[in-house]
């Protein structure tokens, strides 16, 4: 927490020199690029639902108000949110379909990710398994500082997934029906091409389109090879869902990165300040979305409604 503060302190330092155009540039960017995630799963949702009417506005709303939890609150607790107002938003969805039609959007993001990670291995830039530990973030270093703790985490997991799979095999043909349902555009691969691959493709370029506006707001050298290493410290930072938007740990990969070829002044002014912009925006963002939708702004009883309603 000490090393994220003082990253901070140096954001606040290096303020004056930020380039507020490119600033704003970088937003706008973000902003469409969550406008292109919302339309694939819209798309993804309409697919499955085809009798029904799925309008993009209330989808929108849902996966904004995701983002903008997750911004905030560790562990994906944002998820529950986006799932129940995409619920409210479409007659007849079950929340399995719901579940299942964000996996097809992750079929594409797990593609990209994996190619832009493959290519910064050949780069040689990142920390091996055994030097995460040493990495002064936050999520990483708990891990790798509480063996014993997470040894029983892991096998609670396999005991509560062993339960399930006898669970799922009492009640395995509904339950296959529904997860069908959510993965129904996948049959169609032209539709699956043109109306979700599409949209995430352009979801993809505003991110790599943010960042280089980012890097110019901050005064880092801009470059395709810079864009996709600072992709990667994104993604590597929010493996682990403990701190709020792997806030800590992502500082800590950047800096190790791209050691020896910008300041460590610079790189944590440009990684806090483009993380606490993000964070702000999709806060901004996600619980306007929630407030105009019920009036208020109460995620927690929203929540609490997804997992009382929720189906087996």
């Amino acid at each position: 927490m000490g090393q994220v503060l003082d990253a901070i302190q140096v954001f606040f330092e290096q303020l004056a020199a930020v380039e507020f155009t490119a600033l704003a540039l970088a937003i706008a960017a973000h902003v469409l690029k969550t406008m292109c995630t919302s339309r694939a799963w819209r798309n993804t949702i309409a697919a499955s639902y085809p009798d029904e009417e799925v309008p993009w506005r209330r989808i929108y709303a849902a996966y904004l108000a995701g983002v903008g939890i997750n911004a905030i609150i560790p562990v994906r607790a944002g998820d529950a949110v986006k799932l129940y107002m995409a619920h409210r938003a479409v007659a007849g969805a079950t929340y399995t379909t719901l579940t299942s039609s964000l996996l097809v959007l992750s079929i594409f993001d797990s593609a990209m990710a994996t190619l832009i990670f493959v290519y910064a291995l050949t780069l040689g830039v990142l920390p091996g398994v055994s030097s995460l530990g040493d990495l002064p973030g936050f999520d990483f270093g708990f891990i790798a500082a509480n063996p014993e703790f997470w040894l029983l985490v892991f096998l609670a997991l396999v005991i509560l997934g062993v339960v399930g799979f006898f669970w799922l095999r009492l009640h395995v043909a509904e339950f296959k029906v529904k997860v069908r349902q959510g993965f129904a555009v996948l049959s169609d691969r032209t539709r699956y091409l043109r109306a979700v691959a599409a949209w995430q493709a352009g979801d993809w370029l505003l991110r790599f389109v943010a960042i280089w506006f980012f890097l110019d707001a901050f005064g880092v050298p801009q470059s395709i090879r810079n864009v996709l290493l600072v992709q990667v410290t994104q993604s590597l930072a929010t493996l682990v869902p403990i701190s709020p938007g792997g806030i800590g740990t992502e500082q800590a990969f950047i800096v190790y990165v791209f050691k020896g070829t910008v300041a460590t002044s610079k790189l944590l002014a440009f990684s806090v300040g483009m993380k606490l912009t993000l964070i702000t925006t999709n806060v901004v963002l996600g619980f306007g979305a929630i407030f105009l939708t019920f009036g208020h702004t109460d995620w927690r009883s929203l929540a609490g409604k997804r997992a009382a309603a929720e189906e087996p």
